[in-house]
């Protein structure tokens, strides 16, 4: 693998992870000049490889009411345009957080949020179920999230009780 092939792949495995850390941070880290990473960080934006930096937030430790969804979609593919057009008209809603083409039972996966179930539910049934090229869906409510984009949200228990000896 090429040196800049290596940089790249190392790069982007970090700031997957740390998408905050600093350019002389990166420097430092993979024994490369500033200007280097700050070329390559660009090159790699350009090119569309890097789409966007995101901030995990775990929304049950806060006050802010926040429901997710999962919602399998069965489409009929349209002539000439297979599944793109209809993921593009889904996922213009604001409320739609991913979407994707899948394999198995059903064709793509919506990832949605809103406010309350309700609103969730309102969505499902009058925005995504009267598109014309939709066939079937199922949505299931997110309960709890464990583990989010390779991050660990729960804590495990620790008991803090002293050992008493006989």
């Amino acid at each position: 693998m090429s040196e800049n092939r290596e940089l790249r792949k190392k790069l982007l495995t970090y700031i997957e992870k740390n998408s905050r850390a600093q350019l002389d941070e990166l420097a430092v880290m993979f024994d490369v000049p500033e200007i280097n990473i700050a070329n390559e960080l660009k090159a790699l934006e350009e090119e569309g490889i890097i789409c966007g930096y995101h901030t995990m937030i775990d929304w049950s430790k806060t006050s802010i009411e926040e429901v997710s969804a999962l919602i399998e979609v069965r489409v009929t593919p349209q002539r000439g345009l297979g599944f793109d057009s209809i993921a593009e008209r889904i996922y213009k809603y604001p409320e739609v957080q991913s979407v994707y083409l899948m394999s198995g039972g059903f064709d793509l996966m919506v990832i949605l949020e809103g406010k309350s179930l309700q609103e969730v539910a309102g969505f499902v049934s009058n925005k995504l179920s009267t598109m014309d090229s939709i066939l079937s869906t199922a949505t299931h409510f997110i309960l709890k999230k464990y583990k989010d984009h390779g991050t660990i949200l729960t804590k495990k228990y620790e008991d803090t009780r002293e050992i008493m000896s006989p």
